[in-house]
């Protein structure tokens, strides 16, 4: 495309009028509408089809309409202008699945595959869109896992209900072109809060729900024969009837919304609201988040941190299981931190370098769960000549600010110091490079500690592409150095599962823990400690234990039986950790990590032996593989 200033401007203030580039910095619009080309297709010509093989362009339309089907099924997706395809096939550098075809004349603005990944590390927002835009392949990979995760099996599960079953009445909906007024009788006469658009053919085009009355309707004085295509939400989410409650809910707490559509096969089936979801709860997820995007100080994020710690009592006793409840509350955790941040931020002088803000330890693997500390620090880069201790110097007091705000909401100050006001782990990209070399280069007892702590790092807030780069790096330098493994087996394989030869389980004799374990010392870290070699041997970027685990079990050749095997007995252990929290909170004691196994009923102590003799397993794996 030619470097025209005036058709660059053109460009990006016709993409600014849709997501996910209406949220993009105009510097990194610009960069884009640099590098596009655009390019016509005539009614009815294939513009991508599978048989093509990978993908090799980013499509959005500027002018027409685009329509997508799949072999057997047919028409099932229909673009218009603004929106850009095919995200999940780029981002899985795969063939498209559909077959995308012009159904009007078209213009298309095209960008080429590797502008396209460029473009996910330099733009967050655009990152963050792609991302989601994946929530039904997601979805799909989660329903052929879940049914494998164990639980107590005379539970009943609220959150694993399929949307389908909560649908209580058929869909209440209306055509693109109907009025206003019209609409909003319907709502009063059936009693609804929200009301689907569809087209002729069924499929949803949009939503329109009271909460849109202020802002589209009332304030702007909006004509009630205003025809609906003008005032609804276009596209929106949508599950199948199939996926379950949990899934609903992880959608509403990212978008901040209250309503799910569920559909198959493009055909609508019903809508799940939040209600639906939490008819049983005093607070419900989307609350939560809504309440946190908007807080606008420190008293508003305590009351939410608060609601988190209450959401997740409701759950626990509603029996809801321990990876959909650790993920959720590590969701809410980190909107909670990243609000806490741009607080902060927005009160201090401009930041004048890129940074990140890293989560290690359990957040970084969002595990956490119903007590937890901090574990953080910073990233930050540094141009060649230019002092990194000057540039720590600008972000240390920010950090404290954050630290000591974030321990306010619930959040205890790290007692080993592990947090980014501390001057050890507020660093530049290449000074976590030598440091993190350092550790693997010597292997010493205290570099393993470290290792277990500080290689499980996520990116929560700022330059993401920063922690990327470090994520790579060290995958990089880990696989290469089979010593600084091996030594980090043999260091993980110290702590063995508490698994008695005469008695059951192999408890501490005497003084306030006596007959008790530390299910988190002696039961979970097992697998995380095993899951962190794996992924470090395999080169696998995941930092969760589960997907660490399901990542390089292909790539070190573990049966998947097993890897299942141990997820389940992994997700067993938090689970009983979730539920001995949730009883000490009840009664008003210090949370921690301890029970008495020989007062658990009989199925859970059956399932809790076998889960410690998964964790023998897999530390047999892991000695055999690094003959330790």
């Amino acid at each position: 495309m030619p470097a025209d200033t005036a058709l660059i401007a053109a460009t990006v203030e016709h993409l600014a009028r849709f997501a996910p580039f209406d949220r993009m910095q105009n510097e990194h619009l610009a960069w884009l509408a640099e590098r596009l080309s655009l390019a016509y297709y005539a009614k009815g010509e294939t513009v991508l089809a599978p048989e093509r093989g990978e993908v090799q362009t980013f499509y959005i339309i500027k002018q027409g309409v685009i329509q997508g089907e799949r072999e057997g099924k047919g028409a099932w997706l229909e673009l218009h202008e603004g929106e850009c395809f095919p995200i999940g096939a780029l981002l899985s550098r795969r063939p498209a699945i559909s077959h995308f075809r012009a159904q009007t004349d078209v213009f298309s603005y095209e960008l080429a595959a590797a502008d396209f990944h460029a473009l996910l590390a330099l733009s967050p927002p655009f990152h963050a869109f792609c991302t989601l835009r994946l929530a039904d392949l997601l979805a799909q990979s989660q329903r052929q896992t879940q049914a494998r995760y164990l639980s107590a099996a005379t539970e009943q599960q609220s959150l694993e209900s399929t949307l389908g079953s909560l649908v209580r009445r058929p869909p209440v909906t209306c055509r693109p072109d109907t009025p206003l007024r019209q609409t909003l009788e319907t709502m009063r006469e059936q009693g609804i809060g929200s009301i689907v658009v569809v087209a002729p053919d069924g499929t949803p085009e949009g939503i329109f729900t009271v909460r849109d009355l202020i802002g589209r309707v009332i304030l702007p004085a909006t004509p009630l024969d205003t025809p609906m295509r003008e005032l609804m939400s276009p596209q929106p989410v949508a599950l199948a009837s199939t996926a379950h409650a949990f899934e609903a809910a992880l959608a509403m707490a990212r978008h901040g919304f209250r309503h799910v559509l569920v559909a198959d096969n493009g055909r609508l089936v019903g809508v799940v609201s939040e209600k639906d979801l939490f008819s049983l709860q005093r607070i419900g997820v989307t609350q939560i988040s809504s309440a946190i995007r908007a807080a606008s100080e420190l008293g508003q994020l305590q009351q939410a941190a608060e609601d988190i710690r209450q959401l997740g009592h409701n759950m626990m006793a509603q029996g809801v299981g321990s990876e959909q409840l650790t993920l959720l509350l590590s969701t809410l955790n980190d909107l909670l931190t990243r609000r806490v941040i741009e607080l902060e931020c927005a009160s201090a002088q401009p930041c004048r370098h890129h940074y990140c803000w890293l989560a290690f330890g359990s957040e970084g693997r969002l595990e956490q769960t119903l007590a937890t500390d901090q574990d953080n620090g910073i990233i930050f880069l540094s141009e060649a000549g230019e002092d990194p201790e000057a540039i720590r110097a600008e972000f240390l007091g920010l950090a404290e600010r954050i630290n000591r705000a974030l321990d306010a909401c619930g959040f205890p100050l790290c007692k080993g110091q592990i947090m980014a006001m501390n001057p050890k782990w507020c660093l530049s990209l290449e000074e976590w490079k030598a440091l993190f070399a350092r550790w693997i280069d010597a292997g010493d007892p205290e570099a393993l500690l470290n290792a277990s702590i500080f290689f499980d790092f996520r990116p929560l807030h700022g330059q993401i592409e920063l922690a990327d780069d470090l994520r790579r790096w060290l995958a990089t330098k880990a696989a290469a150095n089979p010593r600084f493994l091996h030594q980090m087996v043999v260091n993980a394989l110290r702590n063995r599962p508490p698994l008695g030869l005469v008695r059951d389980f192999v408890t501490d004799s005497g003084g306030e823990h006596a007959d008790t374990l530390d299910l988190k010392l002696n039961g979970a870290t097992p697998f995380v400690d095993a899951a962190r070699v794996f992924a470090l041997a395999s080169g696998a970027h995941a930092t969760g234990t589960a997907q660490r685990l399901r990542q390089a079990g292909p790539k070190l050749n573990i049966p998947a039986a097993e890897i299942e095997a141990w997820v389940s007995a992994f997700y067993f252990i938090q689970l009983l950790r979730l539920r001995r929290q949730h009883e000490e909170s009840e009664s008003g004691q210090t949370l921690d990590n301890r029970i008495n196994p020989h007062r658990l009923n009989d199925l859970d102590r059956r399932i809790l032996k076998e889960a410690f003799r998964q964790a023998r397993k897999i530390q047999a794996r892991l000695a055999l593989d690094y003959q330790a």
